[in-house]
């Protein structure tokens, strides 16, 4: 049965540690993704790789680190890549299209609705879309990037509603110590819920030519699963690795959810939009918030910070400052800080608001 899969691989396994594409990389994922294709599956990549392809080749000795240095190696190294892409794809008979992606796309749901449909029509016309981060355009404040394009994957498949996430890396799934290091390590076949003890077994960035390590990869299927997409996380590097990793039986670790894939609106509020400032409420709204599925009513109310309009976006957090969700505020943030702790009837009196609800729930996403 034919399914959507998005496949995500990072530059280290495209380019050698020294920069410069590595050919022959490109040639076996081309067909690993061509033996999905012809199997009927919808297939989506998310590449990294431009810097480190381009920057040899703009004469730099090592990768750059400097912001504008970065962008021109990207801007040479894309074509290079999406070049290589092509051609190997081609002896398959397969069309491949580029797609560049920002953060600031995503965070407007417009724009992300257009990249979508256009996804969409690629698919339909059997062309495999090619995803990056637009490197020459992205700001490299962290808020912005995407993490080397792991958390862009997740994105792009809770967007599309792919049925998995394969993030390919050089470690065959998460374990429970580095098993370079020590060699009784265990490694974690399936999980289902990413806890905080399973962020703090993944460790830092990986090789030189990359940025993102397996607390990145972990974090973007932790993403995807509450976008109702599961994830692996594991290797690709035999003839037949992906398929088996797409069937269940793969060189990794496999992150499962029992959720479904959320409406375009619920993902642009939980994923891509940017809070403009922060509710605390108390236990009461905690438990209506998350277990009573109920709107936020000023009364729940115990602080906010920020300065935020009706139709923001907030975040809401309990006493300890853990993230609840977002949601969509109806009221100005003076106007809250007026209404905090109120019953409605007061509110009513003392504030003019359209709404009561200070989050109604049709407008919130829970994120925890």
């Amino acid at each position: 049965m034919s399914e959507r899969i998005v496949v995500k691989i990072g530059s280290s396994s495209l380019t050698s540690e020294e920069g410069g594409l590595n050919r022959e990389s490109i040639a076996f994922f081309a067909s690993e993704l061509a033996s999905r294709y012809r199997q009927g599956d919808a297939v989506m990549l998310v590449t990294s790789g431009a810097v480190a392809a381009g920057f040899r080749q703009i004469g730099y000795t090592s990768r750059p680190k400097i912001v504008h240095e970065k962008q021109a190696a990207a801007a040479v190294g894309q074509a290079l890549l999406m070049q290589a892409y092509q051609e190997a794809l081609s002896r398959y008979g397969i069309v491949a299209a580029q797609i560049l992606l920002t953060r600031a796309d995503f965070s407007n749901r417009r724009r992300i609705q257009n990249a979508l449909m256009t996804i969409e029509e690629l698919l339909k016309q059997g062309i495999i879309p090619i995803i990056n981060e637009n490197d020459t355009v992205a700001t490299d404040e962290l808020v912005l990037k995407f993490g080397d394009n792991d958390n862009l994957s997740a994105l792009v498949a809770a967007m599309t509603k792919a049925a998995k996430l394969v993030i390919i890396t050089d470690m065959d799934g998460l374990y429970t110590e580095d098993p370079r290091k020590n060699p009784q390590a265990t490694k974690i076949e399936r999980v289902e819920q990413i806890s905080e003890d399973i962020l703090k077994l993944a460790g830092g960035a990986g090789s030189s030519v990359g940025t993102g390590g397996m607390r990145s990869k972990i974090e973007a299927a932790r993403v995807a699963m509450r976008g109702g997409v599961g994830a692996f996380i594991g290797k690709v590097q035999l003839e037949g690795d992906l398929t088996r990793a797409v069937e269940g039986c793969g060189r990794g670790t496999y992150f499962d959810t029992k959720l479904h894939s959320l409406p375009m609106k619920k993902q642009w509020l939980g994923f891509h939009s940017m809070p403009q400032g922060r509710i605390t409420v108390d236990d009461g709204a905690v438990a209506a918030l998350l277990i009573g599925g109920k709107s936020l009513l000023p009364a729940g109310v115990t602080a906010s910070d920020g300065d935020f309009h009706p139709g923001d976006v907030v975040e809401v957090v309990n006493r300890q400052n853990e993230v609840l969700g977002r949601g969509v505020v109806n009221y100005a943030a003076w106007q809250l800080q007026a209404a905090a702790g109120l019953g409605s009837e007061e509110v009513s009196r003392r504030v003019d608001v359209s709404r009561i609800e200070v989050i109604h729930r049709d407008e919130w996403i829970t994120l925890i």
